[in-house]
């Protein structure tokens, strides 16, 4: 890893799994955290609210200049969560200086996680009451970006999460609906765009990935779908602490984050390229992950060489034959088959003790019928 690197990854910033755990403690209960209590009483109107800021105070990037460009080894796709089950739906509105907002529910969720501009506002047990479930946003702000992500188990895993929902926005009449804001379809924005290698989880807890980046997501907000020449399509799912204002941050695997180093580029917003998943949609049990979720890490992140049952060729599905029955205390990687209780089961995600066919599984294994 050269200076550049080791530099730029200095400023990266993980919250998920710190965030998740805590509010999972506190299992039903909404845990907000507001960026400042300094909203006045009786601010009733969006226009009268204060201006978003960023969600690290006190961090001033240094200067940086643009450097040497080795051209990435492939053109990013923007990360793919399609195949996961869709995301919720917001209603919101302004009342009283604060932002009250109603998740719609979907089938077999666990929990509810919402953001406004990158920051965690609110976290959502559910168990089967019918009390609408509901966050508050204590410090909401001008032209706020608000999203929502279901999940499928408590862990706070990438494969726990179903699709993150496109950005909604608090407009002028202090209403948050789904909509552009001031970066709709065909944007362009002049943009510092720098690269990261990490891996692991990003802020959203999605897996740090090609075609996932970082942003301002008072700039882009997460769930934006944009173009950066020389790199490709890309999602806004990430934050960093230098990524403040005009910047960017682009994930490339190992040195060819060193490769990119800075550049000026005019990005251009675009629709989702894969269409998406109307909001609210019925998650399947057989679902898969996305390839760009499970594949798309550096290698030394995936535990590739672990032990798999799928060494001996099993029989494909129909033909009468089970394949290895399904152990909890082996660990799995995609594309090992196991059966189980009768059906046959491929794995499309890296699992230890994940249940073939069970609801917070639809991730990790995909049915092939019995067998």
């Amino acid at each position: 890893m050269n200076l550049l690197t080791a530099t730029l990854r200095h400023r990266r910033a993980r919250y998920w799994i710190a965030a998740t755990a805590a509010a999972a403690a506190g299992a039903g209960a909404v845990a907000l955290v507001p960026l400042s209590a300094a909203n006045a009483a009786g601010t009733t109107t969006a226009a009268s609210l204060p201006a978003c800021p960023f969600w690290a105070a006190g961090i001033t990037p240094p200067a940086r200049s643009v450097t040497p460009w080795t051209p990435p080894l492939q053109t990013a796709q923007a990360a793919n969560f399609t195949s996961r089950p869709a995301a919720p739906t917001l209603t919101g509105s302004l009342v009283n200086g604060q932002v009250t907002i109603t998740i719609a529910k979907v089938p077999n969720a666990v929990a509810y996680k919402v953001w406004r501009d990158g920051v965690d506002i609110g976290y959502v047990s559910y168990w089967g009451q019918t009390t609408p479930l509901t966050v508050t946003d204590t410090a909401p702000c001008q032209n706020a970006y608000y999203d929502v992500v279901a999940m499928y188990d408590t862990s706070g895993s990438d494969a726990s999460m179903g699709q993150l929902s496109p950005p909604y926005w608090l407009g002028s009449d202090g209403t948050i609906a789904t909509g552009a804001g001031s970066v709709p379809v065909g944007t362009k924005i002049n943009m510092l765009v720098t690269s990261y290698n990490d891996v692991g989880q990003a802020a959203s807890g999605y897996n740090a990935q090609l075609g996932g980046c970082a942003t301002d997501p008072r700039v882009i907000p997460w769930g934006t779908y944009f173009n950066i020449p020389g790199y490709g399509d890309c999602v806004a799912i990430d934050i960093g602490t230098w990524i403040q204002n005009d910047t960017v941050d682009v994930w490339l695997p190992g040195t060819q984050a060193n490769g990119w180093g800075v550049q000026n580029r005019t990005l251009t917003v675009i629709a989702n390229p894969y269409g998406g998943t109307p909001p609210g949609g019925t998650p399947s049990a057989s679902a898969s992950a996305s390839a760009s979720a499970s594949t798309s890490a550096s290698p030394s992140s995936s535990p590739s060489k672990s032990p798999s049952p799928s060494a001996s060729p099993t029989p494909s599905s129909g033909s009468g034959g089970c394949a290895p029955a399904w152990n909890p205390s082996t660990s799995y990687v995609p594309g090992d088959k196991v059966s189980y209780q009768g059906t046959n089961y491929t794995a499309t995600y890296y699992s230890t003790g994940a249940v073939p066919g069970a609801a917070t599984s639809w991730a990790v294994w995909s049915s092939n019928g019995a067998c």
